[in-house]
């Protein structure tokens, strides 16, 4: 028997005691292999300080970055039927949206709220991809609809933020039918003069791709995002070609047209904030001076009398004046 491992090893085990290391201490950077403390990411809105990388977020944590102060009304889920085709593939679609809402918390794929983004008031819709994929679902569907006609009553503008993979197998045809649903609250919006804004995230893709997320008055992207309607894989397969690198990527389609403008994650409100004021023809925020930017200007003094010299022409008067009296005159004029 080895004393070492049997006596010595649990005695010291016994004497500092066991500390539990918590799984997600460091953060491992998917771009560069990089480990980041998961504070340090945290803190930085879930963006890799050395890479840039955009880590995948929550919904509410989404629109917790982007309201002023973290502070919005959270919109209630709809209530929709449940499993309309009572669906089942390795478990049954019951059990599924039931794990799924114990692990997120929510009641579907889709958070909205209305607050204010630098003073301007609007309501924001975002998906949660920990929930199915952030795949679009009746109760999601209603759920965005729902988003746009609360926009429409506040008179207000709407940011999308699509996460997703699309349609939800398990609903069939109901899914599907949420595309043009939400397409014509698109339209509403934009029948009520108020502007559309999509942030597309990573990953868009499928059938949010073919509805919603691509007809925004103006496309934002995350940088580094996956954006398309088929996969990678299954477009060369279809067309048997080796597709070009960076493909289907924020970057790739902002030079092919595609997409507006990259955005990283902590200049967004100021960016959707400028856009939406110019969208809607609103003046430009005035910035408080701050009373240390005032200084006091010093009261002019006025400046001191000085006596005028006398000029040539007066001289040349005093000279004649002078030349031209004689002393007798004073004498006669008594």
């Amino acid at each position: 028997m080895n004393w070492i491992t049997s006596f010595v090893r649990p005695k010291f085990g016994s004497m500092l005691g066991r500390r539990e290391v918590p799984e997600n201490l460091w953060i491992k950077c998917p771009a560069t292999g990089e480990m980041v403390f998961h504070t340090d990411l945290e803190e930085n809105m879930w963006v890799i300080p050395g890479s840039g990388h955009h880590m995948r977020i929550t919904a509410r944590q989404r629109l917790g970055y982007l309201f002023d102060a973290g502070e919005f009304e959270e919109l209630p889920a709809p209530q929709v039927q449940q499993d309309p085709l009572k669906f089942r593939d390795s478990k049954k679609y019951s059990d599924r949206l039931r794990d799924n809402r114990s692990k997120t918390g929510l009641e579907d794929s889709i958070v909205a709220g209305i607050g204010s983004v630098k003073g301007l008031k609007l309501v924001a819709c975002a998906h949660d991809f920990n929930f199915i994929g952030g795949s679009l679902g009746v109760a999601a569907g209603e759920a965005i609809v729902q988003a746009f006609e609360t926009a429409i009553r506040n008179e207000c503008p709407l940011v999308m933020f699509p996460a997703s993979g699309g349609a939800r197998m398990q609903e069939g045809i109901l899914s599907l039918m949420q595309l043009p649903k939400t397409t014509v609250a698109v339209e509403m919006l934009k029948e009520a003069g108020l502007p559309y804004i999509v942030v597309l995230t990573n990953p868009t893709t499928g059938g949010v791709t073919a509805s919603y997320a691509m007809l925004g008055d103006i496309h934002i992207a995350e940088p580094g995002a996956e954006i398309g309607f088929a996969g990678k894989r299954v477009i060369e397969q279809t067309v048997h070609e080796k597709l070009p690198e960076g493909f289907q990527t924020s970057e790739y389609l902002m030079e092919h047209g595609m997409v507006d403008m990259v955005v990283t994650r902590h200049e967004l409100p100021d960016t959707l904030a400028s856009l939406l004021r110019m969208l809607m023809g609103l003046p430009a925020p005035e910035e408080p001076v701050s009373p240390e930017a005032v200084v006091e200007e010093p009261e002019a003094e006025a400046p001191p009398t000085e006596t005028a010299e006398p000029t040539a022409v007066d001289e040349k008067l005093e000279t004649s004046d002078a030349a031209g009296s004689e002393p007798g005159d004073k004498d006669k004029s008594d």
